[in-house]
């Protein structure tokens, strides 16, 4: 049995139905290594050695990815074809004890039968300047938000964090509001007159004054204008016509999917993302199961295969025509800074219409995919063609500007219209071609002119807010969506609409990050970073000196921060309310559950208050004592805890005994432990779980009730689990692991 480990859970099912007999898949459902989240875990001292940990939360999975790699005969790592995925395969082959120069790699674009047999045949060692460069990218996130986030708890409030790339898109946000705040708008008045020929009329837009480029800017001018112009007569001076193309938008990369799919759609960020990759793991069709649609939606190359491209002239030709058809195929240069290591996001096949999944997908799904289809046809069809045509009215010493373009053609425009931002522009432009001639004259019908102001730049959506980031080189395309959202889960930026607001603390957190570190919040040295990945993912330069060459006087300016007393620190807030401990008033705090009462003799004095939903002080509830403590005499008092009521010693901290509260219900029908027979009885750990009396002579616990029936199947102990609202009994056997309904369910 060969065994091929992927990412995704969602995609595991397509991956295996091309595969076929003697494969077997297993999702690593994402990283299964990391940095340890409660520590720097990064040996500054050690060339920036970092200390990798299997994640707490993905140890089952690393156990059974162990007991079924131990089974296989061949191991293949099939991870995204990114460096987020070499990394993952980088480390499963580490845990794995894998040889990581041998060919254990295979990586596809897309989830076809044909890319998946391709990378079957074409496997290859794991790229080390890949890994590399993702463990830099972490090692350098990690320097920055362990170092610099406590500068800003200590200087602002607790629980803030900083990044390298989501505090400089902050920066972005916050500068653009403070550059609307202080806009100032100025009046002008944009005018025109509405001019007939053969009882059509024109509209003429006023250009010039002796022959320079004129701007109302009052009402007083315009006045001045309309008595110049009174009584003259309108003459046409010249007339150019020409036919003009509109050329078709580059199939899809990341961003401007997402730009796209807001601007068109609607769609959030989050919504785009999630539906993008059902498109890409797959999709259950009747009569087919899981079916993959587009290839890896995470990509900045506008670039696309011979095949596809083969594929979508043939069918433009076949559904629209050979005009259709450009002569020779469009191809889009990718930005100087992408990486290019995938194609454009595209269809896997044009043959699998939008309205042949009409019944099949979700909403969402549907009008995403039907926006990724469409955009990709229409790139490889011909331009659009407009008759225009510009002219120059005179009356008296002003000029006048006519404008006017009619559809020629409609080429890709008959498949994707591109998103065009709505302007205001005063010389608006006729959807119809008058028909000048060079020395006519027009009748005047009427003056038309409005008074403006000038408006301030716009906030940013979440489509501008990409676009800023991918034209300034900030992240990449798999960093746009979580930077964006952490900023809106640090409560650092809220909506209003479809637009991005800086909070307060948004705006203060930028302010102090600028102030102490101005080199980490600079769009250029950020952008800088990225090309420096880029270089270590080329094999140009070595990871660590990239981060030395960052890290230095890095320590310097935090201890300088640390030790400076500028602070952007509220003020505590003094209550009325007096502690019942020490006799000091209490003041109001912020913590992660909210603001509640604390004294301020802390710590000397740990006393704290809840605060109820109006924001008053919840009543002190009495003192409960109990029996004395066993260890000081002490009376033990009630406490309440995260796992519920305890007793503990009126004497902490000299005294730390505390004793857990007996649970009668809990106790019930606990079951008894099918090792040495003694009662179980529920224990508190991180979680509840069920342990035997008789520890620590018997150390078994289990995470679930403990049945009084054996397995039918195999003759192992049996757990009570839920599922869907529903009682099972699952055997414990791993090799085993029957389940049955429970009777009367």
């Amino acid at each position: 049995m060969k065994l091929v480990v992927i990412e995704g859970i969602g995609k595991k099912e397509t991956v295996e139905k091309y595969l076929g007999k003697g494969y077997k898949v297993f999702a690593t459902k994402g990283h299964v290594r990391d940095l340890p989240p409660k520590s720097l875990s990064v040996n500054v001292r050690d060339n920036f050695s970092p200390r990798y940990e299997i994640i707490s939360a993905q140890k089952e999975i690393v156990k059974k990815l162990s007991e079924e790699a131990a089974k296989a005969d061949e191991i293949l790592l099939a991870t995204d074809p990114d460096r987020e995925g070499e990394a993952i395969s980088w480390h499963v082959a580490e845990i794995l004890g894998l040889d990581k120069t041998d060919k254990i790699r295979i990586e596809f674009n897309e989830i076809s039968k044909n890319a998946i047999q391709n990378a079957l045949k074409n496997p290859r060692p794991i790229d080390e300047s890949l890994v590399d460069a993702q463990q830099a990218r972490r090692v350098l996130d990690r320097l920055v938000g362990y170092k610099v986030s406590p500068v800003l708890c200590k200087k602002i409030q607790g629980k803030l964090s900083a990044g390298r790339v989501q505090s400089v898109t902050l920066r972005l946000i916050v500068e653009r509001e403070r550059e609307i705040r202080a806009f100032k708008p100025e009046e002008y008045w944009p005018f025109a007159s509405i001019l007939e020929k053969n009882k059509k009329n024109i509209k003429a837009v006023l250009a010039t004054r002796l022959g320079k480029k004129i701007k109302l800017v009052s009402k007083e001018a315009v006045d001045e204008v309309i008595a110049n112009l009174d009584g003259k007569e309108y003459t046409v001076a010249a007339v150019k016509r020409s036919v003009t193309k509109s050329k078709p938008s580059a199939p899809f990369t990341t961003s401007t999917m997402q730009q796209d799919a807001l601007n068109k759609l609607g769609m959030t960020l989050t919504q785009t993302t999630q539906a993008a990759q059902n498109l890409y793991e797959g999709i259950e069709i009747p009569g087919e199961g899981k079916v993959a649609l587009v290839t890896y939606i995470r990509t900045d190359s506008t670039r696309v295969s011979a095949g596809a491209i083969k594929e979508a002239r043939e069918y433009i030709e076949d559904k629209y025509g050979k005009e259709y058809v450009p002569t020779k195929p469009n191809v889009y240069a990718s930005k100087k800074s992408a990486q290019d290591a995938h194609e454009a996001i595209r269809p896997i096949t044009l043959s699998r219409t939008p309205e042949s999944l009409s019944g099949v997908l979700s909403r969402t799904n549907y009008r995403l995919y039907k926006l990724i289809y469409e955009r990709f046809l229409a790139s490889q069809m011909s331009d659009a063609t407009y008759d225009s045509l510009t002219a120059d009215v005179k009356a008296g010493d002003y000029g006048f500007k006519v404008t006017g373009k009619a559809p020629k053609f409609d080429g890709f425009t008959v498949v994707y219209k591109n998103f065009v931002e709505q302007k205001e522009d005063e010389e608006e432009e006729s959807s119809t071609i008058p028909d000048l001639v060079e020395g006519e004259k027009l009748d005047f019908v009427k003056y038309k002119f409005d008074q403006k102001f000038t408006k301030p730049p716009s906030r940013y959506t979440e489509a501008s807010i990409v676009k800023a980031m991918e034209e300034k080189g900030i992240g990449r395309p798999a960093t746009y969506t979580p930077t964006v959202t952490l900023l809106f889960s640090r409560e650092y930026t809220v909506k209003d609409g479809k637009f991005i607001v800086p909070t307060e603390l948004g705006e203060k957190v930028t302010d102090m990050l600028i102030k102490y570190f101005p080199e980490i919040m600079d769009v250029k040295f950020t952008a800088n970073m990225e090309e420096q990945l880029d270089e270590i993912e080329g094999g140009a330069r070595q990871w660590r000196s990239v981060i030395s060459d960052f890290y230095v006087g890095f320590e310097d300016k935090i201890a300088f921060a640390m030790g400076d007393s500028f602070s952007l620190k509220a003020p505590d807030k003094i209550s009325d309310v007096i502690c019942e401990n020490c006799g000091a008033n209490m003041v109001e705090r912020q913590g992660r559950f909210g603001k509640f009462l604390a004294c301020p003799n802390y710590p000397k004095c740990k006393n704290t208050r809840p605060l109820d939903g109006d924001g008053k002080p919840a009543p002190v509830e009495p003192r409960i004592e109990g029996e004395k403590c066993e260890k000081c005499g002490k009376p033990m008092v009630l406490r309440k805890g995260r796992f519920g009521d305890f007793w503990a010693c009126s004497g902490y901290p000299k005294c730390k005994n505390i004793r857990n509260i007996e649970n009668k219900e809990e106790e019930k029908d606990c079951g008894t432990c099918p090792l040495c027979g003694k009662p179980l009885t529920p224990k508190r750990g991180k979680s509840m779980f069920f342990g035997c009396t008789g520890y620590p002579e018997c150390k078994f616990a289990s995470s679930y009730k403990v049945a009084d029936t054996k397995c039918p199947e195999c003759g192992s102990y049996m757990v009570v689990r839920k599922h869907e609202g529903k009682d099972y009994l699952v055997c414990a056997s791993k090799e085993c692991g029957k389940k049955y309904l429970v009777k009367g369910e």
